[in-house]
């Protein structure tokens, strides 16, 4: 979902650095070979996602939804060199394609794959974290923000993706559709939370900013 008139986001897309070679590859075969390709974060946000991670430099990562992997590769290119990205994905079939690009992209070192469900992972994890990039099951959003508010680093960033719903969240609510249910609670609560400053972006299908006190 695009919320700008389609000129000013060519022009806006036009005036922004563009994407690594090896993010143009994975987008490309991504969309030739894989369900739902529009689940890509695609080249303007990827910079915003690698300008972000470029700012804080973190050493500790988690991402939330790998996919193919395209925004694990763009929030790599701020990593501290000693950090690690851990990311996760239900989806073992597209375990063999991220692990593709970490390998070409030269991060695979600093990239840890999980497969599996992340409520069962996050809790295992003895780490903490300076960013954290949500963008999986919107059903469980709040499931996943109460399960890292207690791994974060004080001045940690959360980053949280699709909060805008292709704009159902300003429409009237369908009581049978948890997904725009749980957003828009998450969303009052990300705001309402004294341990964070948030601020929400109307980039693509909207991101959430916000940090940790």
């Amino acid at each position: 979902m695009h919320f700008l008139p389609e000129k000013i986001e060519d022009y806006v897309v036009k005036h922004t650095q563009n994407e690594p070679q090896i993010l143009k590859e994975l987008s490309k075969e991504t969309w030739q070979k894989v369900l739902n390709p529009r689940m890509l974060s695609g080249d303007f946000q990827g910079r915003v996602l690698s300008m972000l991670s470029k700012l804080v430099q973190p050493k500790s990562v988690l991402e939330i939804g790998t996919y193919t992997g395209y925004s694990a590769l763009c929030i790599a290119e701020g990593l501290h060199p000693e950090g690690i990205i851990h990311t996760i994905d239900k989806n073992e079939e597209l375990y063999s394609l991220q692990e593709k690009y970490f390998k070409k992209s030269g991060y695979q070192n600093q990239i840890q794959q999980y497969v599996g469900n992340a409520l069962d992972i996050i809790p295992t994890m003895n780490t903490t974290f300076d960013l954290v990039f949500i963008d999986a099951d919107k059903s469980n959003y709040i499931n996943y923000f109460h399960l890292i508010m207690e791994k974060m680093n004080s001045g940690g960033i959360i980053l949280s993706d699709n909060v805008l719903w292709s704009g159902k969240v300003i429409e009237e609510l369908n009581e049978k559709d948890m997904d725009t249910k749980v957003l828009l609670a998450y969303n009052t609560l990300l705001n309402s939370d004294d341990r964070l400053e948030t601020v929400l972006l109307p980039i693509r299908d909207g991101l959430t900013i916000s940090r940790v006190k």
